[in-house]
């Protein structure tokens, strides 16, 4: 059983900064898992944010949000962030945390890539 929870979205303004938060219950080991940011604006598809590998170590972004976004984790305490800053209204859209737990040191920039999903944080920029 694995269960995501994400937090910490909100509206902001233009240029200012959020982070977002996805804290994992399982009982599954987390160091073997990747994790992946996703985020879908109304009327348009799901796209990639941000992943990153069990330990850390490796990582990617969207073009999007290379730059503005950094992803990091801390296993010990089951959680993932997404630290967003520099944010534009183009930024607006519900973010969701993905999970795969699978025995590699690589990461998965593909949704179909991960089965385990969120519920999703709104997160609002006003220009």
């Amino acid at each position: 059983q694995v269960q995501l929870a994400e937090s910490g979205g909100g509206l902001v303004q233009a240029g200012d900064s959020l982070r977002l938060t996805c804290t994992i219950r399982t009982f599954l080991n987390l160091g073997t898992s990747v994790v992946g940011w996703f985020r879908q604006a109304p009327g348009k598809e799901r796209e990639f944010v941000a992943t990153i590998n069990w330990n850390g170590g490796r990582f990617a972004y969207a073009d999007s949000a290379k730059g503005r976004f950094t992803i990091s984790r801390e296993n010990a305490q089951n959680t993932v962030y997404l630290q967003m800053n520099s944010l534009k209204p183009e930024d607006t859209a519900v973010y969701y945390c993905a999970a795969r737990f699978a025995p590699t040191h690589d990461y998965f920039t593909n949704d179909s890539e991960y089965n385990y999903w969120g519920q999703g944080t709104q997160v609002a920029v006003s220009s």
